[in-house]
């Protein structure tokens, strides 16, 4: 499992890679919650587009990141989910505490 982070404009983006099960979901946790905690952003953004294979430890790692920037009155952002993915979000009722992004836009946004 590999996480990239980066910090731009009061936006922390996670990009994800890889599978993210019950082995990997606590080190991505730690790492985010690490950034995340020490920069408070106004916008987390968790990329999936490099992800693989997500189980329900992947639905607890987003809610738990909502929760977490809902401190501070940040926004949690999901951005680049395959159509898999994105109906186990949408089962899940991700969808109702958290913006979802496809590609097109999130590159959009980037350039306004």
């Amino acid at each position: 499992m590999a996480i990239q982070l980066s910090l731009r404009s009061g936006t922390l983006t996670a990009m994800l890679e890889g599978e993210i099960d019950h082995h990997t979901a606590r080190e991505l946790r730690e790492e985010i919650d690490s950034a995340a905690s020490r920069t408070k952003p106004k916008r987390l953004i968790l990329d999936f587009s490099k992800i693989r294979f997500m189980d329900s430890s992947g639905v607890g790692l987003i809610l738990g990141r909502y929760r977490l920037v809902s401190q501070w009155g940040g926004e949690l952002c999901v951005a680049n989910l395959s159509p898999n993915l994105e109906r186990i979000v949408s089962l899940a009722g991700l969808k109702e505490i958290c913006t979802v992004y496809r590609r097109e836009e999130n590159e959009q946004e980037s350039n306004q």
